[in-house]
């Protein structure tokens, strides 16, 4: 079991920036990959980018693409999603998420919703003047 404890959200005006931290506890010896998701009300959640535990590889959905950057501290078993440009279309409650995979295919696959086992409980992001 893992267990997955998002921080860091909160209201910014656009064109700021937010760190979003997600610790992860229990089982976090062996090799994942970490992923973030957001859902905006009214709509399915999608994935934004994730990240190997074991490998430097990453992976960004198109519309986070150049603004966006996960990193990974292995010693503090902790994942972080920085933010810049915000957006008001980026608001929305960020989800972190943990697949028993190190693997990447380096495609929309590795952002499946369904490929992830553990989920953190959610932090709320509001872009908004």
């Amino acid at each position: 079991q893992v267990q997955l404890v998002e921080s860091g959200g909160g209201l910014v005006q656009p064109g700021g920036s937010l760190r979003l931290s997600c610790a992860a506890s229990g089982r976090t010896w062996d090799y994942y990959t970490y992923g973030w998701f957001r859902q905006a009300p009214g709509k399915e959640r999608e994935g934004v980018s994730c990240i190997s535990s074991r490998y430097e590889t990453t992976y960004y959905a198109d519309s986070v693409k150049g603004r966006f950057t996960i990193s990974r501290d292995n010693a503090k078993n902790t994942v972080y999603l920085q933010m810049t440009n915000l957006k008001p279309e980026d608001t929305a409650v960020y989800y972190c998420a943990a697949d028993l995979s190190p693997y990447l295919s380096n495609s929309d696959d590795d952002l499946r919703s369904d490929r992830y086992d553990y989920w953190g409980q959610g932090t709320q992001v509001t872009v908004s003047s």
